[in-house]
């Protein structure tokens, strides 16, 4: 496997997505695990995916997992439904889902304060047959005003995040325009100006999108960063993006945030899919 240089990586500030990685493990020794292997970031999907609203003991838990292993959270999912599985958010999805939504924006924003997790993501929810797509995004603006003002109350910022088609095929975001033009529209509707890009290398690169193009017109609106190679969504040296390039671009272009690892770790513990990547280089900076 191909590994980045001491160059490609220098500032480079990554985090492991514990929802894709360390999967093999309880949920509760996945940070422990990713300290292990030298990363000190990590970020998550919702992890409660039957429940908006889990029990405190189970946040308590979770806080103390991530405190022991001396891992700071730094990016986390508003609930999203069956992730993994069939869904992909929930916010403009009408009636249960929605409501599903809303009960969690402060949960999970309280929850982000006290672990000092400052970007919260928004998945957008799939079109529903038999629903207008007019209805579902008006309906999305509401929950993204609420959630972006709960994000707000915590001094974090609202990731809006491009998916790819082949992939999900209901949802509406599928170029980075699509989201751009949410995170515009939730700025101008609360003028908090807290909305903010999640720009996935591997999704944008599924869409066929010019990567470099997204990167050079949208840098100044992303809030964070996800990589997977492509084909096959593994790690860095699997496929053929030049990850590297694309990193150092957004650099240049002014973009400080985390680089979250989200990519499968094919058929071998997560533990060593990292060897393309120094190990000075795992902990954040």
């Amino acid at each position: 496997m191909a590994r980045f240089s001491e160059g490609a990586v220098t500032d480079q500030r990554f985090d492991v997505n514990l929802s894709i990685l360390f999967t093999e493990l309880p949920l509760l020794e996945r940070p422990a695990a990713a300290a292990v292997a030298g990363f000190t970031a990590v970020e998550l999907w919702w992890p409660w995916i039957e429940t908006p609203t889990p029990p405190q003991a189970e946040l308590d838990a979770l806080k103390k997992a991530l405190d022991d292993a001396g891992t700071q959270l730094v990016g986390l999912n508003f609930y999203a439904g069956q992730l993994p599985g069939p869904d992909r958010g929930a916010l403009s999805v009408p009636g249960e889902e929605s409501d599903r939504f809303r009960a969690n924006i402060d949960v999970a924003a309280d929850f982000a304060a006290s672990v000092g997790c400052k970007a919260l993501n928004a998945l957008y929810g799939n079109r529903v047959e038999g629903v207008d797509p007019a209805v579902q995004d008006e309906l999305a603006l509401e929950n993204l005003v609420l959630a972006a003002r709960a994000a707000d109350r915590i001094g974090a910022t609202l990731l809006i995040e491009t998916l790819n088609k082949p992939e999900s095929p209901l949802y509406p975001l599928v170029s980075a325009q699509s989201a751009i033009e949410v995170v515009d529209k939730v700025n101008a509707a609360t003028g908090l100006g807290n909305a903010t890009f999640l720009l996935d290398i591997y999704h944008l690169s599924m869409n066929g999108e010019d990567v470099n193009q997204v990167i050079d017109a949208y840098a100044d609106k992303t809030g964070h960063v996800q990589i997977a190679d492509n084909p096959g969504r593994g790690a860095p040296g699997t496929g053929s993006l030049p990850l590297a390039e694309l990193l150092g671009r957004l650099k240049k272009a002014g973009y400080e945030g985390w680089v979250g690892l989200e990519y499968k770790a094919g058929d071998r513990p997560s533990a060593e899919s990292f060897d393309w990547l120094p190990a000075d280089a795992r902990a954040a900076r």
